[in-house]
């Protein structure tokens, strides 16, 4: 008997229903051409089930990833919008996350970004005004809530969708996920980690975020 029940569309879906997920990334290009970008994307079509767009990666300029999360969303690529707190302040942040709101992306990576002297402008402050912790809490009072940080009330409806990132590691004896587990408090539901190619350290980290209680609150895609 075929089963006629769609099954899960969006990112969100995917994973909230416990379904294994596929994501790739793209660092938008130095360039004003949003042609450039779409060549990048569209061998991504149908195969990846998000693809995270990234925030002045290796703290180099690139085009914006909020217009740049755009222009994959109206490709028909689901798009996880990082931003890092390198870069703005806190104004400038919840900016940014409202007009994510109404440019109808939902996905967000929310992460401290990279130290810019390891970029090619060596001179280029960091502004560090808030960290993600911070910024996580900030989207989910904003979804949760319709309110800024100051209780201020805010206009339309943000469907935010949180991710933090994490590294995966080899967990000493007695070790626990404090800063994974700040996160998940602060109101991230998936995480994305660095990059780890030993199956053995990812099944002992999976087994302590589990011993931890993190796995029933978020959703892990291990890069």
């Amino acid at each position: 008997m075929n089963d006629s029940t769609p099954g899960p569309r969006t990112f969100a879906e995917r994973l909230q229903a416990g379904h294994f997920a596929i994501t790739a990334e793209i660092a938008p290009p130095a360039s004003c051409d949003a042609g450039d970008l779409r060549r990048k994307a569209e061998k991504l079509v149908g195969i990846a089930d998000a693809v995270n767009v990234t925030d002045g990666a290796g703290a180099r300029a690139s085009m914006s990833a909020l217009a740049a999360a755009t222009i994959l969303h109206g490709m028909g690529i689901e798009p996880i919008l990082q931003l890092t707190c390198r870069d703005r302040n806190r104004l400038a942040l919840q900016g940014d996350l409202m007009g994510a709101a109404a440019l109808a992306i939902r996905n967000l990576l929310l992460l401290t970004g990279d130290d810019p002297k390891a970029g090619d402008q060596h001179d280029t402050k960091p502004v560090l005004d808030v960290h993600s912790r911070n910024l996580i809490e900030t989207a989910r009072r904003l979804r949760d809530d319709g309110t800024l940080p100051t209780g201020r009330k805010v206009g339309g409806k943000a469907g935010f969708f949180i991710g933090a990132a994490d590294l995966p590691i080899d967990p000493p004896a007695g070790w626990q996920p404090k800063g994974l587990l700040g996160k998940v408090h602060a109101g991230a539901q998936f995480a994305q980690t660095q990059f780890c190619m030993d199956a053995a350290i990812v099944r002992r980290y999976i087994g302590a975020l589990d011993a931890a209680g993190i796995t029933k609150q978020l959703a892990t895609l291990i890069g």
